[in-house]
């Protein structure tokens, strides 16, 4: 019983799993934001666009 309470608490592959999520998590946050500031700034010049051709 001590062997497996000792390899249960050596054992850390959970934790880089919980790492690897939390990373993937952070650059998906990254991506959304550079998309939500590109897409803001592109529909405001296509905006403009198809106005100045009317």
């Amino acid at each position: 019983m001590k062997r497996i309470l000792k390899d249960f608490v050596a054992d850390e592959t959970g934790a880089t799993a919980i790492e690897y999520g939390l990373i993937a998590a952070g650059i998906a946050l990254a991506i959304i934001e550079v998309i939500f500031a590109l897409g803001t700034n592109l529909v405001a010049k296509l905006t403009a666009l198809a106005t100045a051709l009317k």
